[in-house]
């Protein structure tokens, strides 16, 4: 039995209740297949081993009282799962659905997402299953600070900077911060994704939507094409996906499709930049539902409870959550005519779905790679934190989209490398881990 059958076989042993977890260490382990044969120092360091265990995993009790009166308790969640290359790095998601599980595959993956951005920082990621929606800001404001009272222990600028995900937006990166503060006496750069008045980076909200765009828009500069008239569909309508449409409409494509829980808008027209408006205002101060955008807009229709995944595309930019694309979702879309798919989201696409699109050579950016301009704008945070400066919008969009090209560029010559070009996959898979590998075997048995 092969090195990487051997742990992986000891992985599904010790997490066999953790499935998101296993598919992502078992994708990301097979890739790497020929840099393990190639050299054997990562057997005789262990290293696999030691990078499929995290550092530590972090749970804790959050109580809290809604505007009732009425008592709640929720878990709070943070794995830190290696720092070889700096401190840990990665976002907090408040949703209902999150658990250990969960959030071990998303701070797996941040590991070599963050090690693919070339700034100094290791992997964790964190949050809750507390539900902000339908909550008051009173109440989302005593949640956050239960939640920080017993996370700042865990935390620091040298230490362990968390970030917002899904549920974690500027609101609650606010009360958090406010309660770091105040617990600690401290204003550092713990958290990225602060409002830009205090100690924010500008375009921290667009960077993940456009970091995956502009990911997509160099796979395409490869193949001699462009995002130019290209018909595309963008699940979700948060934040990611908000700014990967706008992106998408700045470089002349045509976004057709959005989503959320409730189901799909379908606008043949094209959303343009006053639908995207309306779209952002709904649901980022109205927080409605993307169904209203059929009643505003004449010839846009609601799908409910479905995906935008049916509907015939040049490009598809899911952008919602993970394992949201599923083996006859990737069917679909391959006999539509799909020719290019670049992940917004962490792990949106089945395994099944994964080995179709590259058996069916569809240009394919994964999320650790594609939508890794989120984490980079952050780091860029962390930098201009750490020098009590603040950089111009121009010079954080410059640097962001320099960001984009070097992990494309890294992510292609790796592919190519080891015989498999334009499988970003591998590429992305083997880049990162081989920048995290030696630094462990650098800093030796810790």
């Amino acid at each position: 039995m092969s090195y990487i059958e051997e742990t992986l076989q000891e992985v599904h042993e010790k997490c066999n209740a953790e499935p998101e977890f296993l598919q992502s260490v078992t994708e990301t382990l097979r890739s790497l297949q020929p840099v393990i044969d190639e050299h054997p120092k990562y057997r005789r360091y262990a290293v696999l081993e030691r990078l499929t265990e995290p550092d530590r995993m972090i749970m804790f009790r959050v109580g809290w009282v809604d505007e009732k009166g009425v008592y709640h308790v929720n878990r709070g969640y943070r794995v830190q799962f290696n720092n070889a290359i700096g401190p840990y790095k990665g976002g907090l998601r408040f949703h209902p659905s999150l658990n250990l599980a969960i959030v071990k595959f998303l701070s797996f993956e941040q590991t070599f997402k963050n090690a693919l951005t070339t700034l100094p920082m290791g992997g964790g990621k964190g949050g809750s299953d507390f539900d902000p929606k339908g909550r008051t800001d009173e109440e989302v404001m005593r949640f956050c600070q239960s939640f920080m009272t017993e996370f700042a222990r865990y935390i620091g600028p040298d230490m362990d900077v968390p970030a917002g995900d899904i549920g974690v937006g500027k609101r609650e990166i606010g009360y958090l911060f406010g309660q770091y503060k105040k617990i600690t006496s401290q204003f550092n750069g713990v958290i990225t994704g602060k409002d830009s008045n205090w100690g924010g980076s500008l375009m921290r909200p667009e960077a993940t939507g456009y970091g995956t765009v502009y990911f997509a828009e160099e796979m395409l500069e490869k193949h001699k094409d462009s995002l130019e008239g290209k018909v595309c569909l963008v699940s979700g309508s948060g934040n990611v996906a908000q700014f990967t449409v706008k992106k998408l409409i700045q470089l002349g494509a045509k976004v057709v499709a959005m989503s959320d829980s409730g189901g799909t808008v379908y606008d043949k027209e094209g959303i343009n930049e006053e639908k995207l408006a309306f779209v952002m205002d709904l649901k980022n101060k109205r927080r409605g539902r993307i169904s209203e955008y059929a009643d505003k807009f004449a010839g846009a229709e609601f799908l409910e409870d479905k995906s935008p995944w049916a509907i015939p595309c040049d490009c598809a930019f899911p952008c919602a959550t993970q394992n949201e694309i599923e083996l006859e979702d990737a069917k679909t879309l391959v006999e539509n005519g799909c020719r290019l798919l670049c992940e917004g989201a962490n792990m949106p696409l089945a395994a099944e779905a994964v080995n179709l699109l590259l058996e069916k050579k569809v240009l394919y950016g994964p999320g650790k790679a594609a939508n890794a301009g989120g984490v980079a704008t952050s780091g860029l945070e962390m930098a201009q934190n750490a020098q009590h400066l603040s950089w111009t919008r121009e010079e954080v969009a410059h640097r962001l989209h320099d960001i984009m090209k070097s992990i494309h560029e890294l992510v292609s010559e790796t592919a190519e490398q080891y015989g498999r070009p334009h499988d970003y996959v591998m590429g992305a898979n083997i880049a990162g881990f081989v920048k995290v590998a030696d630094a462990m075997i650098d800093q030796g048995i810790v």
